[in-house]
């Protein structure tokens, strides 16, 4: 069986989950290429990509959300709708897409099936959480950005019949986890100055933040600066007291794995991740909105508390894979 895995590039969930999916794939000896598109990711993927795209690639900005204005500005229309005539779609028995937007409208422009396995897949489920503020527009992009035939999602739970739990990668089940001194910091969408003049107000607490802003590491009062490296931020939240980050997928799920105390802000104006805080929320983890000084109490109280959430993962990447591509095949026979 020849298979496409597609992958979004935009972040470092999705090319973190590959990690584990790509050696799957090889174990049920498919003929496999690898696309990957989008410029954010900070990580690679230690096996051969064949098709490596621009793709179409929200920009993190530094207020805590998209920065849009330099997303519209990196969107090349015509180098994107290239693109997505480019790959060959028709020439694979299977097209797996992890939020991938070139090979799914590739797929829908020639009527070939495209079968994704994402988080996004579960969050458009009609049964998973969703914030209470009701956002049409932002559901719309999630359904359009990359649109496909049949979906398995990824979640915190399982809300519905094809959502299952999360892709817990290798590197996170087998390092061993001991509680130290710091909190380990993840979030992109801010700037560094924001996060210093915000946590240094917490006073007699090590914050260990990494960031996609900075060149080099540095110290400043009781917080360390540390450019994304992917050992490096297992390490540090593995051996954290606990983790502050944005609400996306795969780092909330990892700091849950690992039992850590864990709290998230969601991106403004990101639905996905809106609707990740109301789900996390539902689990008793503990959500704030922004980095503004009205929050600072909050951050304190969840520091001085012991509070974790109480949850395993258990490693399902095989059964996954497998009921996939059993179905894929029975659907070909008939």
């Amino acid at each position: 069986m020849k298979v496409l895995y597609a992958i979004q590039g935009t972040g470092n969930g999705h090319l973190s989950r590959a990690r584990d999916v790509i050696p799957v794939l090889h174990k049920n000896k498919v003929d496999l290429d690898i696309l990957v598109s989008g410029t954010q990711a900070d990580i690679k993927i230690p096996y051969p990509v064949k098709y490596q795209l621009n793709g179409w690639s929200f920009i993190f900005g530094k207020k805590g959300g998209v920065d849009m204005w330099r997303t519209y500005a990196k969107t090349n229309s015509l180098r994107l709708q290239k693109e997505i005539k480019s790959i060959p779609v028709s020439d694979y028995d299977l097209v797996i897409n992890d939020f991938e937007p070139v090979s799914a409208w590739a797929c829908k422009q020639k009527n070939k099936e495209c079968i994704s396995l994402s988080h996004q897949a579960a969050v458009l489920s009609p049964k998973a959480p969703e914030p209470k503020k009701n956002d049409r527009l932002g559901k719309f992009i999630l359904r359009k950005y990359a649109p496909t035939t049949k979906q398995y999602g990824l979640h915190f739970k399982n809300y519905d019949e094809n959502i299952f739990t999360p892709i817990i990668r290798q590197d996170i089940r087998n390092i061993t986890r001991t509680i130290g001194s710091h909190y380990t910091v993840y979030l992109p969408s801010y700037s560094d100055e924001k996060i210093l003049n915000f946590l240094s107000k917490i006073k007699n607490v090590e914050w260990e933040v990494f960031s996609k802003h900075t060149e080099n590491d540095f110290f400043w009062r009781n917080i360390a600066i540390r450019r994304i490296n992917n050992e490096s931020f297992i390490k540090s939240m593995a051996a954290s007291k606990g983790v502050l980050c944005g609400a996306g997928f795969e780092t909330p799920a990892e700091a849950l794995h690992m039992g850590k105390k864990l709290m998230v802000i969601p991106m403004k104006s990101q639905y996905e991740q809106q609707c990740n805080a109301a789900a996390l929320n539902e689990m008793g983890v503990p959500v704030i909105k922004s980095l503004k000084t009205k929050h600072l109490d909050k951050v304190k109280n969840w520091v001085e508390s012991n509070k974790k959430i109480d949850v395993y993962y258990p490693n399902i990447t095989e059964s996954i894979i497998d009921r996939l591509l059993q179905e894929v095949v029975i659907g070909q026979t008939y």
